[in-house]
């Protein structure tokens, strides 16, 4: 990594990942339909982690190219533009098929 920010920017979107994946860990998607703070929060969380991989740079992006980059990046556009309307069935998906498979990446790539 040349910017030395980029592992800052890695370990922010692995741990707001992991911390969305916690949140629903247990709980069914009806769940997230009777719980607007959860819903709230892991909307939160996700911007987050776009937001971060947003500000990787191209370089460090380039050499980790297993990392979907453009979709994490318009995930976190879409929530923080279409705020007037989520899906939340796309962001269930999100939360358990899409974030513990990017946590496994982060993960090799911080060690």
């Amino acid at each position: 990594m040349s910017d030395p920010k980029d592992a800052v920017r890695l370990r922010h979107m692995l741990d707001h990942a992991r911390e969305a994946v916690s949140l629903v860990a247990g709980k069914e998607r009806g769940d997230l339909d009777a719980d607007r703070v959860l819903q709230l929060a892991l909307v939160r969380l996700i911007e987050i982690v776009g937001e971060a991989a947003r500000q990787v740079s191209a370089e460090t992006q380039s050499q980790h190219p297993q990392i979907p980059w453009p979709q994490v990046i318009s995930t976190r556009n879409r929530l923080v533009h279409g705020y007037d309307f989520v899906d939340y069935d796309i962001l269930w998906e999100t939360l358990t098929d899409d974030l513990p498979a990017l946590i496994a990446q982060l993960e090799q790539i911080i060690q």
